[in-house]
């Protein structure tokens, strides 16, 4: 709560006025002289106006507008045991807010009421309005969840409660606080600035790089796919397990828009004559992106339609677009004695964790399209690999718990849990043995010490 709007701040005035280069103490500086000059730049490039808490705000209000006046459909979450398998409706009209809202801003460009290339030299304002805002809306969800008596499994210890929140699902009427934030507001933000950005650079150079092209592509492929695909995540642990508090609701406001961008920004700041890479190279690239998207988008559409099928409120949706294999026909899947399926068809019976491995390929492709003239467009691949890790490793340890033998099993009949190819490091006849921790079971190979299963 109090490191990673540093490092936010920190990432941004290297990316801004260093060239994106780390920036050091001198050596003729002291570190109360190093944090001055720090402060400088935030005070002179990211002081939040009152002009820009309106284009933040106003945004977010006209989100909201078009979450309860849109036409859209419903789904229900998973059946939650504190409530007697009751399950919530979702109102989802993600895929109608996404192009109305490109289609208005568009309107604002042509008729010169707004133009879109000046977002992106707000960066710094909107980013400290995003994190203060982040702080704020933590705050009031603390405080009205515990006036309304709604906690949820909270601990007396406010500190972890502020981050982890007191209120399972706040909701303002027909809109769904948690849903809201999670769709609409990190991944939107996160395409306006791209595209702002690709605005700005035609306006700059007469033309639109190969790569920011690239940029804005990867970021609209991921805001549709959350967009077309927001009555699946009402289904996802997020929705039916996490509270709204500071850990949500400031990386919705904050942390997703202005740390996954660090790729755009590099090319942003930067004269496109310093990424202009060859044909192959930029061809290449856009095949790993469509790959990658591929898989990514389908598996998590097979996972979810399956749930909702499971459940009995599947509803086949045109959204575009519609890519093959995205819904599985007769899937096979093994019925748990507890209770509930395990989908052992389709990309989850390849590798287990097929979606993820798709996910972190895009979002290394976000970073090599920069090169390796800066740290910073590698941060989001980075950082995602590490949640990734412990994702994996929660995910792995909750599910052998819950389904016991059911989960053996599964795991017989899909044992690759990345990638499903065995890589054999060692012969089964040598005499020497690979030795491994239980990390690297986790992150490499489910099993056998002696080859491995990514």
């Amino acid at each position: 709560m109090v490191i990673f709007p540093l490092l936010m701040y920190y990432m941004w005035i290297c990316q801004t006025f260093y060239k994106g280069n780390l920036v050091f103490i001198k050596p003729s500086e002291s570190l109360t002289d190093f944090g001055l000059r720090l402060w400088r730049h935030v005070r002179t490039g990211a002081w939040p106006d009152v002009s820009t808490w309106v284009l933040y705000w106003g945004f977010i209000v006209f989100e909201g507008i078009l979450y309860v006046t849109l036409p859209g459909v419903w789904a229900k979450g998973n059946a939650m045991t504190h409530q007697r398998g009751r399950r919530l409706d979702y109102f989802c009209n993600g895929i109608w807010s996404l192009y109305v809202s490109i289609i208005t801003a568009a309107v604002l460009e042509y008729l010169k009421i707004f133009r879109v290339g000046t977002i992106i030299h707000r960066f710094g304002p909107l980013m400290s309005v995003g994190i203060i805002s982040g702080y704020i809306v933590s705050a009031l969800a603390f405080v009205i969840g515990i006036a309304r008596k709604r906690q949820h499994q909270v601990t007396g210890k406010w500190v972890y409660d502020f981050f982890m929140g007191v209120e399972l699902n706040p909701r303002i009427g027909l809109l769904d606080l948690k849903m809201f934030c999670e769709v609409r507001l990190p991944w939107f933000i996160l395409l306006a600035l791209s595209s702002s950005a690709a605005f700005d650079q035609y306006q700059t150079y007469g033309h639109v790089s190969w790569q920011m092209g690239f940029i804005v592509l990867a970021h609209w492929l991921y805001t549709n796919a959350c967009a077309k695909g927001e009555e699946c995540i009402v289904t996802t642990w997020d929705m039916s397990h996490e509270k709204w508090g500071f850990m949500l609701i400031f990386w919705n406001l904050a942390g997703v828009p202005f740390t996954y961008c660090h790729s755009m920004l590099f090319l942003a700041t930067h004269d496109p004559k310093t990424y202009n890479w060859s044909t192959l190279t930029n061809v290449g690239l856009f095949a790993i992106l469509g790959l990658s998207y591929y898989v990514f988008d389908t598996g998590n559409s097979q996972k979810n339609n399956f749930r909702q099928q499971e459940a009995g409120s599947f509803k086949r949706r045109r959204a575009f677009p519609q890519l093959p294999w995205h819904t599985l026909r007769n899937p096979t899947f093994i019925r748990c004695r507890g209770g509930g399926t395990i989908l052992t068809s389709g990309w989850y019976g390849l590798a287990r964790k097929m979606h993820y491995t798709a996910d972190f390929i895009q979002a290394l492709s976000w970073g090599l399209v920069c090169g390796f003239h800066s740290p910073f467009p590698y941060f989001y691949p980075f950082f995602f690999l590490c949640v990734l890790v412990h994702r994996v490793s929660r995910d792995l340890a909750r599910c052998r718990e819950k389904y016991g033998k059911d989960w053996v099993e599964y795991e017989r009949q899909v044992p690759y849990l990345f990638i499903p190819v065995r890589f054999w490091l060692l012969q089964a006849n040598s005499s020497m043995y690979f030795k491994c921790d239980e990390t690297m079971a986790i992150l490499f190979k489910p099993y056998s010490c002696t080859s491995l299963l990514l």
